[in-house]
């Protein structure tokens, strides 16, 4: 289906042409329609669907310029917060519709400006709460909320903060809400807070045809070596490589450095300035290679990526579904390759019980072994940024809690 059989606002078209989409993803060809009627939406769809458009053009047509803030959408990361509203203002500039980022790490005095003018409001879950308390934000006009990554809130513990934000918002208001998995609590949120909701199942099976995915077995001390061998054979394109922690993250990025490698980090420990000079450096491609935690795998867009190394395996294959859903992606090819160390196979297995995922395994080349040194511990987040969106983990984060942070 193309866009111009869904009749839009001309100038929203006209923007639809000029960032170059012509047809529709599965979920936008199913949402848009159900959004404009008004129903409440459930989403069922992995990073790299199109989602963010398939609800930011219903939400634009239906919104006021000049109006106070009319639409909420919250998201588990800072991250994402920006690169939705980034989104939003390009398909919401014709009709002169503005949208406000809200997030931790940064200024309190320039997001209430913002806030002033804004008809769209994008927000990460524990700033939002701070403008709340503040009275910096006036949510009695919303009646479009959006729920983004709602399973990653809830693994984050967003949980309380999501519910105590909904019960600010009226009643009568449309709810969207967008999942990649939907587990109990987030069935529970659903039966709770959403009116007779279309449920819309977007396809997550992988194209096999364009991803190539592939495994090496090797010893933990030779991981860096074949890394560095590979990474040095890339033909083109942008890679990330994933590790499971921030020290890894940290020891990786550092010593890819002293081998002449250019990448930069990105993790939850970072200050927000860094993490997103990070994410902006691999868009424009001025680096080649980011080293990230899993705060990279869900919902982010960058376009161009052709390679994905799993320098530590996930623990489940949802997550490597996101973590690979990186690559091969508007009908280019791509590549995931997965380092699997002896600590690795419990991980390994959980992700094969995905029938549908063929990994296949190669054997190792001879390569240069490249020692690699420890990284410094990683810093904690500060008081004032380290907020619960600053955490890596999966897992809802634990009181006096002194193991590693991810």
């Amino acid at each position: 289906m193309k866009f111009e059989e869904l009749k839009l606002n001309q100038l929203i078209l006209q923007r639809v042409k000029k960032e170059g989409f012509t047809e529709l993803t599965q979920i936008q060809e199913k949402c848009i329609p159900e959004i404009r009627k008004g129903h409440d939406v459930v989403g069922h769809s992995v990073t790299g669907s199109g989602k963010t458009v398939a609800f930011g053009i219903p939400i634009i047509e239906g919104v006021n310029a000049r109006s106070g803030v009319q639409a909420l959408i919250l998201t588990p990361t800072r991250e994402l917060c920006v690169q939705v509203k980034d989104t939003f203002e390009t398909f919401g500039r014709p009709l002169n519709i503005k949208t406000a980022a809200i997030y931790g790490g940064a200024g309190m005095g320039g997001q209430v400006n913002e806030l002033k003018r804004a008809e769209i409001v994008v927000a990460t879950p524990g700033r939002l709460l701070d403008h709340m308390r503040r009275k910096t934000i006036n949510l009695s006009s919303v009646h479009f909320l959006v729920l983004d990554e709602v399973d990653r809130m809830f693994d984050m513990g967003f949980i309380k903060d999501v519910k105590t934000i909904m019960g600010a918002i009226p009643r009568d208001r449309q709810t969207l809400l967008f999942s990649a998995t939907i587990p109990r609590s987030v069935h529970e949120l659903i039966n709770r807070h959403l009116k007779s909701p279309v449920l819309i199942k977007a396809e997550t099976r992988i194209d096999k045809s364009l991803l190539k995915q592939s495994y090496y077995s090797l010893e933990n001390k030779d991981k860096f070596s074949l890394l560095v061998h590979l990474l040095k054979q890339k033909p083109y394109g942008l890679a990330i490589i994933f590790c499971a922690t921030r020290r890894e993250v940290d020891r990786v990025s550092r010593n890819l450095k002293t081998v002449g490698i250019k990448s930069m980090a990105i993790h939850g420990g970072l200050p927000q300035n860094k993490r997103m000079r990070a994410l902006e450096a691999l868009k424009k491609e001025h680096i080649e290679i980011l080293v990230a935690t899993d705060v990279a795998a869900r919902g982010l867009d960058i376009k161009n990526v052709m390679h994905i190394y799993n320098y530590d395996v996930p623990k489940t294959s949802e997550e490597y579904i996101h973590r690979i859903g990186r690559t091969a992606r508007a009908g280019k090819d791509g590549d995931a390759i997965t380092l699997l160390a002896m600590r690795d196979y419990g991980n390994f297995r959980n992700v094969l019980s995905d029938r549908s995922l063929v990994i296949k395994k190669i054997q190792m080349p001879h390569c240069e072994h490249i020692k690699i040194a420890r990284a410094p511990q990683a810093p904690r987040a500060s008081a004032r940024g380290g907020r619960r969106e600053e955490r890596d983990s999966t897992k809802p984060p634990r009181r006096r809690s002194f193991g590693r942070r991810y």
